[in-house]
């Protein structure tokens, strides 16, 4: 599976009242792994970014001024996240400012151009109810080291949430299998006399046993102390 992480800066709140996006930022993750093949582009919003927004993502009118135009990107943006999941952080807002702007070269909503559009903070909220879930906040709860974050910016902040999704989906639904599975492998065991076998033991490798015990230590602290060989060792 393809998945996209898209973070936008924005020169203020309110596509309709003409504010312009100034940065995208996609990391793309393929089966749970990151990939490293990223896009990211500052963009030339042809007018002037609200103040409180430059004291927000630090992206000046004088830095953006020699920028491309998204039209000048749409195309490249567009077959990058093509038959990708896009996993977005309030989703509502990036696609409200990506719509407008594909609206202005002649292009379809945002959802009709991807395969799908995910919220993680509607994920989130679900989760985590009644608490703060902010980018910020969830970076903090599941141990994400966000120190780096000083100002908003498309590509830091879509690195930090593909960080925060793959912990908060890191457990697995259900351990139940179906019986005839289960009565259908019994089977095929027995039917196999594995005394012939002359099987070898591989025993761990020094680094690979301390990244084992790093993860065990790393799924501990994300459970709060509650993972099962924890409380047997107590």
């Amino acid at each position: 599976m393809r998945q996209i992480f898209l973070d936008t800066e924005t020169t203020g709140l309110s596509p309709d009242a003409g504010d312009r996006v100034i940065e995208i930022g996609c990391i793309e993750m393929v089966n749970r792994r990151l990939t490293g093949n990223n896009l990211h582009f500052y963009l030339n919003p042809q007018r002037r970014s609200h103040e409180d927004a430059v004291k927000i993502h630090g992206l000046t009118d004088e830095f953006l001024a020699d920028k491309p135009l998204f039209a000048a990107v749409a195309d490249e943006l567009l077959g990058y996240l093509k038959d990708a999941d896009i996993v977005i952080h309030n989703a509502s807002f990036d696609v409200g400012f990506l719509n407008a702007e594909l609206k202005r070269v002649q292009r379809g909503p945002f959802a009709t151009c991807v395969a799908s559009v995910s919220d993680s903070l509607t994920m989130a909220r679900e989760m985590f109810p009644g608490k703060s879930n902010s980018l910020d906040a969830l970076c903090k709860r599941l141990e994400v080291d966000n120190s780096n974050r000083t100002l908003h910016g498309a590509l830091l902040d879509a690195g930090l949430l593909a960080e925060v999704y793959i912990r908060m989906t890191r457990g697995q639904n259900s351990l139940v299998i179906d019986a005839a599975e289960t009565s259908a492998a019994d089977a095929a065991l027995q039917a196999v006399d594995f005394a012939s076998f002359d099987l070898r033991v591989l025993e761990a490798k020094d680094l690979e046993a301390a990244a084992h015990d790093a993860m065990l230590l790393e799924l501990d602290k994300a459970s709060g102390g509650k993972t099962a060989w924890t409380a047997r060792m107590a």
